[in-house]
Protein backbone atom coordinates (compact mmCIF):
# COMPACT_ATOMS: atom_id res chain seq x y z
CA UNK A 1 0.00 0.00 0.00
CA UNK A 2 1.32 3.00 -0.95
CA UNK A 3 1.98 6.15 1.88
CA UNK A 4 0.23 9.38 1.64
CA UNK A 5 1.39 12.95 1.79
CA UNK A 6 -1.14 15.80 3.53
CA UNK A 7 0.56 18.83 2.61
CA UNK A 8 -0.73 22.38 3.29
CA UNK A 9 0.13 25.96 1.71
CA UNK A 10 -0.11 28.75 4.28
CA UNK A 11 -0.89 31.68 1.94
CA UNK A 12 -1.29 34.00 4.77
CA UNK A 13 -2.26 34.17 8.58
CA UNK A 14 -4.41 37.13 9.70
CA UNK A 15 -5.05 36.39 12.89
CA UNK A 16 -2.27 35.02 14.56
CA UNK A 17 -4.09 34.13 17.86
CA UNK A 18 -6.18 31.97 16.53
CA UNK A 19 -3.40 30.26 14.49
CA UNK A 20 -1.60 29.71 17.90
CA UNK A 21 -4.52 28.06 19.33
CA UNK A 22 -5.14 26.06 16.20
CA UNK A 23 -1.27 24.89 16.76
CA UNK A 24 -1.62 23.80 19.68
CA UNK A 25 -4.02 21.24 19.10
CA UNK A 26 -3.40 20.40 15.77
CA UNK A 27 -0.16 18.25 15.78
CA UNK A 28 -1.27 16.31 18.62
CA UNK A 29 -4.25 14.96 16.85
CA UNK A 30 -2.60 14.50 13.77
CA UNK A 31 0.38 12.45 15.27
CA UNK A 32 -2.42 10.74 17.17
CA UNK A 33 -4.14 9.60 13.95
CA UNK A 34 -1.31 7.97 12.93
CA UNK A 35 0.21 11.27 10.86
CA UNK A 36 4.16 11.59 10.91
CA UNK A 37 5.07 15.68 10.33
CA UNK A 38 8.00 15.17 7.63
CA UNK A 39 8.15 19.56 7.27
CA UNK A 40 7.12 22.22 8.46
CA UNK A 41 7.99 25.90 7.92
CA UNK A 42 8.76 28.59 5.55
CA UNK A 43 10.65 27.56 2.30
CA UNK A 44 14.23 27.72 2.22
CA UNK A 45 14.26 28.39 -1.40
CA UNK A 46 11.22 28.68 -4.13
CA UNK A 47 11.78 28.40 -7.89
CA UNK A 48 9.53 29.16 -10.88
CA UNK A 49 6.08 30.15 -9.39
CA UNK A 50 6.54 29.21 -6.15
CA UNK A 51 5.77 31.79 -3.05
CA UNK A 52 7.86 32.04 0.15
CA UNK A 53 4.53 30.85 1.90
CA UNK A 54 4.37 28.63 5.46
CA UNK A 55 4.36 24.50 4.04
CA UNK A 56 3.49 21.58 6.33
CA UNK A 57 3.86 18.22 5.32
CA UNK A 58 3.33 15.12 7.19
CA UNK A 59 3.29 11.17 5.99
CA UNK A 60 0.40 8.97 6.29
CA UNK A 61 0.35 4.87 5.97
CA UNK A 62 -2.50 5.45 3.45
CA UNK A 63 -4.93 8.25 1.77
CA UNK A 64 -7.77 6.44 4.21
CA UNK A 65 -5.26 7.09 7.45
CA UNK A 66 -4.73 10.89 5.50
CA UNK A 67 -8.26 11.34 5.23
CA UNK A 68 -9.81 9.94 9.03
CA UNK A 69 -6.97 12.34 10.69
CA UNK A 70 -8.39 15.63 8.95
CA UNK A 71 -11.81 13.91 10.01
CA UNK A 72 -11.08 13.21 13.22
CA UNK A 73 -12.83 14.80 16.00
CA UNK A 74 -9.74 15.96 17.40
CA UNK A 75 -8.44 17.95 14.76
CA UNK A 76 -11.74 19.03 13.51
CA UNK A 77 -11.90 20.60 17.59
CA UNK A 78 -8.42 21.81 15.82
CA UNK A 79 -10.26 23.83 13.35
CA UNK A 80 -13.02 24.75 15.37
CA UNK A 81 -9.88 26.57 17.65
CA UNK A 82 -8.75 28.05 14.01
CA UNK A 83 -12.16 29.20 13.25
CA UNK A 84 -13.28 30.91 9.64
CA UNK A 85 -10.74 33.45 7.97
CA UNK A 86 -7.63 32.98 10.15
CA UNK A 87 -5.43 31.65 7.75
CA UNK A 88 -5.88 31.20 3.88
CA UNK A 89 -4.45 28.19 3.17
CA UNK A 90 -5.03 24.90 1.02
CA UNK A 91 -4.38 21.35 2.09
CA UNK A 92 -3.89 18.46 -0.26
CA UNK A 93 -4.00 14.69 0.25
CA UNK A 94 -2.03 13.09 -1.97
CA UNK A 95 -0.96 9.24 -2.53
CA UNK A 96 2.93 8.26 -2.50
CA UNK A 97 4.61 6.58 -5.35
CA UNK A 98 4.99 3.31 -4.02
Amino acid sequence: MAKAYWIAFYRSISNPERFAAYAKLAPAAIEAAGGRFLARGNPAQVYEAGLAQRVTMIEFDSVAQAIAAHDSPGYQAALEALGKGSVDREIRIVEGLA
